[in-house]
This record gives structure tokens, C-alpha cells and sequence, in this order.
């Protein structure tokens, strides 16, 4: 029964009779935990009664009404009434929604876990009306990225396949969802990450590093004091690209020789250059690049591939917050930073990462804890990765190839369902994000085989080669699903294509659900939304173009 604020004796109640209430003013799923982090940060006080922390009604109303449903009328207003707010998630944290593995690889357009596992799980509530898969089903997702939906399959005990163009996208879903023995495979990390350690200390000076940054700091204080400088620059008393480009040649000019000679160690043994491609030696400082270069001839040393793979996890992950660039193009690269550079982000001096070290320390140990935390949660449900191109791919060939026992489950009754998110058309290179990648553990890139890539664009003929790429994955999914399958595509269709593309597989709308995406950066507030389409086989039409 909801509780009335104004029976409330000084509107104080429990954390649990918050959430109780909150859930029927909000019509929206609320935890404990969500407010528990509003009285952690500020956002509402507690109130101790013999020892039980109590929150205050009426505080927690103005709150809901200023930050949350004031919010929601305008994107109402600008969406429209059909907005489903449970799949906003916005009462998650940033560690929810990057739990254990999620967070393994960085990855540009992954969805959240929480939306895959509101499909998959045995819920319904008002918008979920119907329980769509069971424990021991399978589904598919033939836009496999970096694995969510497998992920949470497992979680779920629900078998899956995920396929994929993208060689290293399939590596990532791969180490994700392996089995480890995790005693063995923290031994051999530790191994890598010390040997690596010996490697880069006996041939670089470490006196180096720290006399730069010493050098810059002092530099800095003289020249880009932190309170005035941002006030000139703000009020425009200072010219800030005239005065810094004269104070970063300042400094370059009375350290070029400490900056020259000061990095490698005497009778240092090195690896001989011509061995490196081009992408190392641009983007990466010698020190850096030859850290990296010895960790791979470890890789190659080792004999277990799933060890192997989760190294080429770790050294990845490295390489890309290692990378010759400043602050504020670390996301998208534009030119190498090899010295130190004036910083707009920081409004001073900054040094580019001269080792990986650092990092590598950090992401041997981050690994290990996720891979621990999601053995304890996933089941033992199968998964299969194929790398290859959806269109054309024939699934169940390649599963009796990997998996024969899943084969003869799927040969009686094909796969249950479909949980994808296709890419959105324009907005992602997805081989160039991770070329890095590919560079260093020399992978074949196959960018020509993207659908909808950012390069194309978004205009009338990149919109025709989009919804013809996207309905020959499904023409060809078509065959490997049984008749009554569920199928949830996650679309931004701001062009209206899938209708369109539904019609050209063979499909049929059943429903739509509409998510507002609560972007959360200062560059874009605007209101935008997702849709999840729900179809199925248009039986009717798909036995009509395929006779018997």
C-alpha cells in the first residue's frame, strides 16, 4: 500500500518505506541502493532514529520533481508520451552499468547490460508483458561487438552465439566469456607483467621521467599559475594560443638537450626497429613501443590460447591509454604528441605517457579481479563466437565444426531468439577505433565488410547500402531460427529505415519499445531516444519466397 506523505509523522520513514513510495510516485523501479547513494552525495540528508537511518518525505519529493519528472516532461514533450523510463536505467550507477567484464576492453557503442538482461530474464512487469526466453534456450546476436549479450546470457544460464566481422571484436567477446583457471592464469600475468618491468628498467632511465615532470611542474608554476591563468584567459586579458605557443618553445628550447639524450640507459639492448610497423613507431614514444614490442614476444611464448588471449586483453587495453597523444584527443587520435605540448584541457604543460608500466599494472590486476567476479555469476550455458560475416554466414556448419553437442540441440529445434544492436548508421569506424590493436598483434582488418561505417556517411546512398547490408543478415539469420522466434533489434532510427528493412527480411513489427538515452556529457543535452523493435518471422511471406 503507498505511503501517504501526509500520515507520515514529520514525513520520516525508513530507507525501505522510500523505496516503496518512490516506486509508486515515480511508476519506476527504485532500490535501496539508489537512495542510499542520494544520501551519500548530498542530494537528500538522514536523519538517525535509535539507530535506524531515516530519510524525510518531503525532501525526497522536491527532489524527485526538481531532477527527475521535470526532466521527464521535457523529453516527453520533445519524444513523446510512449517513453519507457525503466529502460533509461538512470538510477544505476557508473559501475553497474560496467559490472565485472563489461568493463574489460574499452568499446564505443556497447549498450548496457542492465537492457539485455531486462529481454532476457523471467520478469514481466507493465511494459514487459510476456517472459520471452527460458533457461536453456539460445539466442544470437549477429552483431557480437565486444560480447554484452552473451555476457548476460550466461548470467541468465541461456545458451549464445555471437558472430561478428571484426577479427578483435570477437577476441574481446572471447575472453569475456572463457573459463579460466584463474590460479594459473594470475601467475603467468604476474610473470608477464615483472619480466616486462626488468626489460624496460635495465634499458630506460627512470630518472628521466620523473627530472621531466619536475622540470615541467616548476615550469608551470612560474609560467601557467593555475587561479590567474584560467582568469586571463577566461576575462581574455590573456591571449592564451599567442602566450602559450611562446612558452611551450620556451621550455622545449631550454630542455632540448636533457629531452635528447636523457631517456635510454648506456649498453641498453634493445629490439631492432625495422621489425616495427609503421603505426608503433607513430604513435607510440621509443621507450613505449619497445615495452610493448617485448610483452608481445611473450605472448608469442606462451603456449595456453586462452592465457594468450587474455594477455592480448591486457596489452591492448595498455596500449590504448598509452598512446603519443594529448589529453583531449585520447578518444579520437588526430596527431602524434611526443614532446611535452601546452594542454587546453589542463591550461598548462603536459607530458605525453613516456611508459606502461603504470597501466599494465593497473589493468593486469583489474582484469584478474573482473574475470574472478563474473566466474562466480555466469552459468554453464554454451557460447559459441564465429568470426565471420553475418550476411552470408552459415551458422549451424560452423557450430557442428565447434560445438557438436550444441549442434544436435539447435538441429531439432533451431535458435530461440535474436538480442542484437546493429550499428548505427554513420556514427562508428569500428575496425579504426581499435587499430591499434590490430596493428599490434598484426590482425587482418575487413573494413570493407562494415555495415553503415562512419566514413560512408549518412546520406540517400549510404542509407540504401545500409538497409540492404542489415536485411541480408537477417535473410540469412531467417533459416536458422525456428518459426516462432523472438527477435529485439536496438536501433537509433532517426531515418526510419528498420520498418523498411523488417519488410525486405521477411519480418514483422510486433511492438516497439522507446528508451530515453540520458546522455550525461557536457557537449550533448539533448534529448534522444532508442528503440528496441520486438519482430518476428512473417511466416507467410518468408514460406511464400522460400518453397519447399
Amino acid at each position: 500500500m503507498p505511503i501517504s506523505l501526509g500520515l507520515m509523522s514529520e514525513n520520516l520513514v525508513s530507507i525501505k518505506e522510500a523505496v516503496q513510495w518512490a516506486q509508486n510516485y515515480l511508476k519506476k523501479d527504485v532500490s535501496q541502493s539508489n537512495i542510499q547513494y542520494l544520501i551519500q552525495y548530498a542530494k537528500i540528508r538522514k536523519y538517525d532514529n535509535n539507530s535506524e537511518t531515516k530519510i524525510n518525505l518531503k525532501e525526497l519529493k522536491e527532489y524527485y520533481d526538481t531532477n527527475i519528472l521535470s526532466k521527464q516532461g521535457g523529453w516527453i514533450k520533445k519524444l513523446g508520451e510512449d517513453l519507457n523510463w525503466n529502460l533509461s536505467f538512470d538510477n544505476l550507477k557508473e559501475s553497474d552499468t560496467t559490472k565485472h567484464v563489461h568493463r574489460l576492453h574499452p568499446y564505443k557503442g556497447k549498450f548496457i547490460p542492465q537492457l539485455v538482461e531486462y529481454f532476457l530474464n523471467d520478469h514481466i512487469n507493465s511494459f514487459k508483458k510476456e517472459i520471452f526466453f527460458q533457461k536453456g534456450d539460445t539466442i544470437i546476436d549477429p552483431f557480437v561487438g565486444s560480447g554484452t549479450t552473451l555476457v548476460q546470457a550466461q548470467e541468465l544460464d541461456i545458451n549464445s552465439i555471437g558472430v561478428d566481422v571484426s577479427e578483435f571484436n570477437c577476441l574481446i567477446s572471447e575472453v569475456k566469456t572463457n573459463n579460466y583457471n584463474l590460479d594459473l592464469l594470475k601467475k603467468e600475468l604476474y610473470d608477464a607483467f615483472e619480466k616486462t618491468r626488468d626489460f624496460s628498467e635495465k634499458n630506460f632511465n627512470d630518472f628521466f621521467d620523473k627530472e621531466l615532470r619536475d622540470r615541467v611542474s616548476g615550469f608551470n608554476k612560474t609560467n601557467f599559475p593555475m587561479i590567474e591563468f584560467k582568469r586571463g584567459v577566461y576575462e581574455k586579458n590573456i591571449n592564451e594560443k599567442e602566450y602559450s605557443k611562446l612558452r611551450i618553445a620556451e621550455f622545449l628550447e631550454i630542455n632540448q638537450e636533457f629531452i635528447t639524450n636523457g631517456e635510454i640507459r648506456k649498453n641498453s639492448d634493445l629490439f631492432e626497429e625495422s621489425q616495427m610497423t609503421d603505426f608503433l613507431k607513430k604513435w607510440f614514444s621509443k621507450r613505449i613501443r619497445q615495452e610493448l614490442f617485448y610483452y608481445i614476444k611473450l605472448i608469442e611464448n606462451v603456449k595456453d590460447k586462452t592465457i594468450k588471449d587474455v594477455m592480448k586483453i591486457v596489452l591492448s587495453r595498455t596500449a590504448r591509454s598509452c598512446r603519443s597523444t594529448m589529453h583531449a584527443n585520447l578518444a579520437t587520435l588526430r596527431e602524434p604528441q611526443l614532446l611535452p605540448y601546452y594542454c587546453h584541457k589542463h591550461f598548462k604543460i603536459c607530458v605525453p605517457i613516456d611508459n606502461i608500466l603504470g597501466h599494465l599494472k593497473k589493468n593486469t590486476f583489474d582484469t584478474l579481479k573482473r574475470l574472478k567476479e563474473f566466474s562466480e555469476l555466469k552459468k554453464d550455458s554454451k557460447v559459441i563466437i564465429l568470426n565471420g560475416d553475418s550476411k552470408k554466414i552459415n551458422i549451424f556448419d560452423e557450430i557442428k565444426e565447434k560445438n557438436p553437442e550444441l549442434y544436435n540441440i539447435l538441429a531439432n529445434k533451431k535458435i530461440d531468439g535474436v538480442f542484437t544492436s546493429p550499428p548505427y548508421i554513420g556514427q562508428i569506424d569500428y575496425h579504426e577505433q581499435h587499430a591499434y590493436a590490430y596493428d599490434l598483434f598484426n590482425i587482418k582488418r575487413k573494413d570493407e565488410k562494415e555495415i553503415g561505417p562512419l566514413h560512408a556517411g549518412n546520406g540517400a546512398k549510404a542509407r540504401e547500402d545500409y538497409i540492404n547490408g542489415i536485411s541480408q543478415v537477417f535473410i540469412n539469420m531467417n533459416q536458422f531460427l525456428k518459426d516462432d522466434a523472438n527477435i529485439f533489434i536496438v536501433a537509433n532510427d532517426k531515418y526510419n529505415l528498420y520498418p523498411i528493412i523488417a519488410q525486405k527480411s521477411n519480418l514483422k513489427i510486433i511492438d516497439r519499445f522507446k528508451r530515453p538515452v540520458l546522455n550525461r556529457t557536457e557537449r550533448d543535452k539533448q534529448p534522444y531516444a532508442e528503440i528496441i523493435f520486438h519482430m518476428k518471422k512473417d511466416n507467410h511471406l518468408y514460406n511464400a519466397s522460400n518453397p519447399a
